[in-house]
Parts: C-alpha cells; sequence; structure tokens
C-alpha cells in the first residue's frame, strides 16, 4: 500500500509537470491563458464531483467554515493556474514552473507572520538561498535583457504566492468537510471566477478548434486525475517524502520544455533552478521531520 501511495504522488507530480507543458503549446498557439486555465479547472472540477459522488459521507457541505475556507481555496487554485500560465506565455515553462515551487517559502513566511511557524535560523537561510536563486534564475538584476520578462517573472512568483493561499485555505477547510468537497467548492469558485474573467469568445471557440483535444488532457493530467491521485496517495505517504517526490513537477516541465517547446536556459539560471529547487526540497523534508509543517500537513488531515 506504501509504495502504490508513493506511486500515487508521483504521478500527480509527473502531471502537474506534463499539464506545464501542455500549457506552453497552447499559449504559444495563442490561445488567451486564462482561458486555458478556465479549461484546465472546469474538467478538473467534473472529476471532483465524480468523485464526490463516489464518497459522499461525511461531506460537511452544511458546515458554513467549509464553504468560506474553500472558497479561499478556490481563490488561490484559480490565481495560481491563471498566473502560471501567463508566466509561461511571458517567459518559459523552466522558469514558471520552478518559481511556482517557490510556494512553501511564501507559506513559511506568512505562517511566521501570523505566529503559525515558530522561525528558526536553518528556515531563514534556506528562504535566502531560495530569494539568490530567484534572482540567478529570473536574471532580474538584469530583467528584459533575457528571455525572462518581468511580467514572466512577477506572474511566475504570483503563482506560488496564489498556490500558497490555496494550501492555507485547504488547510482550515479540512477540519470541516472531505477532500472531495473542499475540492468542489474550490474548483467551482476557480470555474466561476475564470470564465468571468475570460474572453467569451475565445472561450466557446475551444470546443469546436482542432486544439481540444490538448485542453482536455490539460484538464485531465493537470486538474482531474492529479489532485484526487496527491490526495489519496498523501494518505499512506510521509509529507516528507511526498516533498522529494513533488521535485518530479518542476524537473518535468522544465524537460518538456526543452525537449518539445525548444526552451532553453542559460548556465546561471540552471544554477538559480537548481538552488531553488534542492533548498525547497530540504526545507520541506526537514520541516516535516522535526515537526508537524503546514506546507503539506493540509493534504493528510482527513
Amino acid at each position: 500500500m506504501k509504495n502504490a501511495s508513493v506511486a500515487f504522488v508521483a504521478f500527480a507530480a509527473l502531471c502537474w509537470g506534463l499539464s506545464g507543458g501542455i500549457g506552453g503549446i497552447l499559449t504559444a498557439d495563442n490561445w488567451d491563458p486564462v482561458v486555458v486555465s478556465f479549461y484546465r479547472g472546469a474538467i478538473g472540477l467534473i472529476f471532483v464531483l465524480a468523485w464526490l459522488g463516489l464518497r459522499p459521507q461525511n461531506h460537511g457541505l452544511a458546515t458554513p467554515q467549509l464553504w468560506l475556507w474553500s472558497a479561499i481555496a478556490g481563490l488561490g487554485v484559480a490565481g495560481n493556474f491563471a498566473f502560471y500560465f501567463v508566466s509561461i506565455a511571458e517567459g518559459s515553462v523552466a522558469v514558471a514552473a520552478t518559481l511556482m515551487y517557490c510556494a512553501p517559502v511564501f507559506v513559511y513566511l506568512v505562517s511566521f507572520t501570523l505566529k503559525l511557524e515558530k522561525p528558526s535560523m536553518s528556515k531563514w537561510v534556506a528562504i535566502a538561498l531560495v530569494m539568490v536563486g530567484i534572482v540567478l534564475l529570473t536574471g532580474i538584476y538584469d530583467i528584459g535583457a533575457g528571455d525572462v520578462t518581468l511580467i514572466a517573472a512577477v506572474a511566475g512568483l504570483l503563482s506560488g504566492l496564489s498556490y500558497a493561499l490555496f494550501i492555507f485555505g485547504f488547510k482550515y477547510a479540512a477540519p470541516h468537510g472531505t477532500p472531495q468537497s473542499i475540492l468542489v467548492i474550490a474548483f467551482t469558485v476557480l470555474a466561476v471566477i475564470l470564465f468571468a474573467l475570460s474572453d467569451f469568445s475565445e472561450a466557446v471557440n475551444v470546443l469546436t478548434t482542432p486544439s481540444w483535444p490538448l485542453f482536455v488532457i490539460l484538464g485531465v493530467l493537470g486538474a482531474g486525475l492529479s489532485f484526487i491521485s496527491y490526495i489519496v496517495g498523501l494518505r499512506y505517504t510521509a509529507p516528507a517524502i511526498a516533498s522529494i517526490i513533488a521535485m518530479v513537477e518542476p524537473v518535468t516541465a522544465s524537460l518538456f520544455g526543452v525537449v518539445v517547446l525548444d526552451q532553453s536556459l542559460a548556465t546561471l539560471q540552471v544554477l538559480g533552478m537548481a538552488l531553488i529547487l534542492i533548498t525547497v526540497t530540504s526545507l520541506s523534508v526537514y520541516s516535516n521531520i522535526k515537526d508537524k509543517s503546514i506546507v503539506t500537513e493540509p493534504f493528510t488531515e482527513s
């Protein structure tokens, strides 16, 4: 069961990595990142609705707190999807995926501010190293000179910040309902927000475009199977191990960008990427071993 659970987590991370590459293909074909994000979330909503139908017990849908925190989680995942694809469209898959992987750092900074986590020297050093990695990866010291624009860098960081908001929302919704009900509410909020922000005619055109299979695959892998697989896998997978496996996502996305989309990174960017991935993974593993961390805890409570 333990090996199967690890495989579920790895499969989810792989799906998220591939979804970044598929999103890169669609945005390169001039599809609006918001429209791409909407279909990713809307198709994911179909899957979590089916999951809730199969596991309707103790859903907690009559609890106001569940709706409040799940809606906040939905706002977070909507921002995560949209900013992620904006970053890809304006920069590259590798940069966007790596910047989004910085989400645990935002979680810790907010946790320190709200006194939900106790700061330590090791955590501050890790955060500083991630910041150095961001500078190297984005080339923010000479922004605009390379392939990474200011919009790409900011959108990538906002994607990570939005994912941190999703983590907080999920954590505080978890005591009031099941993961299925939380995700149904969250993805419903996502669909409503992104549809309202989408160009209506372009969103409708997706239904008749030759590219519609890519939209379906994106939704199935990037939101449907992946979220379900990740939560199921974490029931029997140690958070520290899950933190290591999660590195599959940015690595897969980066390889997709290089191999399929013919994107490349300069030497300093590769160094910055490696610094971020290694530091964030080490920080998550260390925190989950030493104490009960907010970074992966919300997905293991229910």
